[in-house]
């Protein structure tokens, strides 16, 4: 008798948790319509923004001067354009997407190497691959602008 209530109530309980988790798969509420055409242009211009950020704080890494830093941007935003449009299209197998974008990988920053340093060839290399950690460059930004608060601050109050 004490196993049968033991079992039923596990059974009871297991059933309620898998109930609950898949209701709330990582916490995003399943919908059952389609996004509209201002939440899809809403995305994209999120997705545009983000992108311009994040090649913005990648170009404060790079010892190159404004004009090289212009070039190198466009060189990035063309990268990334191509990227997007490479991963949208269909291919009959993986390995041929996987490489056309090594294939974009390698090719497309090759007329930038004569204009740039080698270490920022590296550092664009690095970022293609994945490895630039945006996380590093806010903490700078957010602590040059402390700093410089602090010193703007003092700088009123000796006055």
């Amino acid at each position: 008798m004490k196993k049968i209530v033991l079992i039923t109530f596990a059974l009871v309980l297991g059933l309620n948790v898998f109930g609950q988790r898949r209701r709330n798969m990582n916490g995003v509420p399943q919908t059952n319509r389609e996004p509209t055409e201002l939440e899809i242009a809403k995305r994209k211009q999120m997705m545009e923004d983000r992108k311009q950020e994040y090649i913005d704080n990648f170009l404060t890494t790079l010892e190159a001067d404004e004009f090289q830093k212009v070039i190198i941007k466009q060189y990035i935003e063309s990268y990334y354009d191509k990227k997007i449009a490479l991963l949208k299209e269909r291919y009959e197998h993986s390995l041929d997407r996987k490489d056309a974008v090594e294939k974009l990988d390698n090719s497309h920053f090759k007329e930038l190497e004569e204009l740039i340093s080698e270490n920022d060839m590296a550092k664009i290399k690095e970022m293609i691959k994945g490895n630039f950690d945006e996380k590093e460059v806010v903490k700078k930004k957010k602590k040059k602008r402390k700093k410089r608060k602090k010193d703007k601050d003092e700088d009123d109050d000796g006055r």
